[in-house]
């Protein structure tokens, strides 16, 4: 993920077209996000700064984030010192990942004051410093940095700010080609590393890219490559694309070629927004999810274990007719036991060659009593395996409907998680929170919606509240609900009741796409009328039972998935 210093260049000259716009409100959604809604010339706009180990960037966004009810103590700061302020400026350090935006604002007595937010994108020491530039102090911090942690800089409210500290490479507008060969050692080889070592803010994306077109050429090819290079960064020259292949990257250089399907974009924020989309919220859900996936996997293991357990126990069932059998030949051969005797050879009647068999005896009971020891254990065996047979069944339900959840976790958005975490106290998984006389605030449930390409409506269920109220609430009984064959999946509902085939096959490639099978090809999935799907009496959440049901495989392709969402 090369957000680099050309990245960071490219999107601060993208940015500039909030200057002069006022700040309208500030969120802060996560810990490592922040959103500026800014308004300029008319045009609203949003600027998402995220310090995430990960995923640090800055670009406009359209996403939709979720706020907490209370906002983080810096968010609060970064309101009283930016909020209804003008952006004055907004400049990169050098080729650094660093950005400076200047905010003039008014204080509490009404005079002017300029307030810089410092935006370092630097993996996972990334961090948003509020900064009062006159007197170079800290005022707050998104991520706070005492003596212990880094005792050369402290990044404090109170601290004098000390810039990160310099790597001693060139900027790469300072060189042109001649001085740029120069610099290189050609005798020593791995040119892409020398350069990386070299130029300020060049990842290895952009330092192999050079080095490839340049391969084992001359001093001039040397030269003109970089002359190209450096061209376009100084005059914007910039292509962004995104590159799915074995792994995804992105750049806005022209001349970097990655491997896989390209996807070119009119804007860096256009770029940025669609290749980070899903990926830092599928870490926050994974993190906010990690207790539920923990307890889920738990269960599944313990009903497994029990499954092994209980067929333990059904292979010693399967004698019980074994039993039945030796209790009656004893008691047809009673005549020929003595109490005291520890065994008998008698006549198997039930062998078809009437081959003799050696019965064992108990020598503290009497011939009747061991008779009817082998009738009672027989009766035992019996009705353990009634029981035994029915706890697999439950034991096998209950695995379904674990793996149902987990599948469900594994594609949940945040506002889906609240739902599965209700769902798993009622089911009495998780012990319910006392609530002191507040009544339970009904939830809007709103599941994702589509459109076929002959304009017809289809609704997915994203967790078992939504596929129940989308199967038994929202849809008619001669609509057509769709699932994956015998794979955890969503509820997929077609609004109609004679789709094309053409419709049938989109939904069915969104069933597919919703299910465990995601990743795979020729998936199966069943669809027939909603009037032949019904939930048992007693059944967990979101599980149905259904027939009349006709089969097709498709392989889910989320480009024209995508193309079919109807946005929110």
């Amino acid at each position: 993920m090369p957000f680099d210093g050309i990245v960071t260049r490219a999107i601060t000259n993208e940015l500039t077209k909030l200057e002069g716009g006022r700040i309208q409100k500030i969120y802060q959604p996560t810990n490592s996000e922040l959103i500026l809604t800014v308004r300029n010339k008319g045009q609203n706009y949003s600027l998402l700064i995220s310090t995430h180990s990960s995923y640090a960037r800055v670009h406009l966004t359209d996403q939709k984030f979720t706020n907490p009810k209370e906002p983080p103590m810096f968010c609060m700061v970064l309101r009283k010192y930016l909020a209804s302020g003008f952006i004055e400026k907004i400049e990169q350090v050098d080729m650094e990942r660093i950005i400076h935006i200047t905010v003039r604002s008014k204080d509490e007595i009404g005079d002017e004051q300029n307030k810089t937010l410092i935006i370092e994108l630097m993996g996972k020491h990334s961090n948003a410093i509020l900064v009062d530039p006159e007197r170079e102090v800290i005022l707050d911090s998104q991520k706070h940095i005492s003596p212990a942690q880094n005792r050369h800089r402290t990044i404090l409210p109170g601290q004098t700010y000390i810039a990160p500290p310099d790597q001693g490479k060139v900027h790469p507008l300072s060189l042109d080609g001649v001085d740029f060969v120069k610099k290189l050692d050609f005798n020593q080889g791995k040119i892409e590393k020398q350069m990386m070592s070299l130029l300020m803010g060049c990842s290895s994306v952009v330092t192999n890219s050079l080095a490839k077109q340049a391969y084992l050429g001359s001093n001039e090819k040397y030269e003109a490559i970089y002359d190209q290079f450096k061209h376009e960064v100084e005059h914007h020259e910039y292509e962004p694309k995104i590159f799915k292949g074995k792994k995804e990257d992105f750049h806005v250089l022209q001349d970097i070629k990655l491997e896989g399907e390209v996807t070119t974009y009119d804007s860096i924020s256009g770029m940025l927004d669609a290749y980070y989309e899903g990926k830092a919220e599928r870490d926050r859900v994974k993190n906010q999810t990690h207790d539920l996936m923990r307890l889920l996997k738990n269960e599944k293991a313990k009903n497994e274990r029990k499954i092994k357990k209980q067929q333990s126990t059904l292979k010693k069932a399967e004698k019980a007719d074994d039993y039945q059998k030796y209790g009656e030949l004893l008691t047809a051969h009673l005549h020929l036991v003595k109490q005291g005797d520890e065994q008998v050879t008698v006549m198997d009647y039930y062998d078809p060659d009437q081959n003799e068999i050696t019965l064992e005896l108990n020598s503290n009971k009497t011939p009747s009593e061991n008779a009817q020891h082998y009738f009672k254990q027989y009766q035992k065996l019996k009705k353990s395996k009634e029981v035994v047979l029915v706890e697999i069944e439950k034991a096998k339900k209950e695995i379904d409907y674990l793996e149902r959840l987990i599948q469900q976790l594994e594609q949940a958005r945040e506002e889906d998680i609240e739902d599965i975490r209700e769902e798993l106290q009622e089911e009495g998984y998780i012990r319910q929170k006392q609530s002191k006389n507040k009544k339970k605030k009904q939830k809007w449930i709103t599941p994702d919606y589509y459109k076929s390409s002959d304009g017809v409506e289809i609704i997915v269920g994203r967790n078992n509240k939504q596929n129940e109220f989308v199967t038994n609430r929202m849809a008619n009984k001669e609509d057509i609900w769709l699932h994956t064959k015998d794979i955890p999946g969503s509820h997929v509902i077609i609004r109609s009741s004679e789709p094309s085939e053409e419709t049938i096959l989109e939904a069915a490639m969104i069933a597919a796409f919703y299910s465990k099978a995601k990743m795979s090809s020729s998936v199966p999935v069943d669809y027939t009328e909603i009037k032949h799907v019904r939930k048992p009496n007693g059944a967990k959440p979101g599980y149905v039972t259904y027939d009349n049901q006709q089969t097709v495989y498709v392989t889910p392709d989320e480009k024209v998935i995508n193309q079919l969402k109807v946005n929110e």
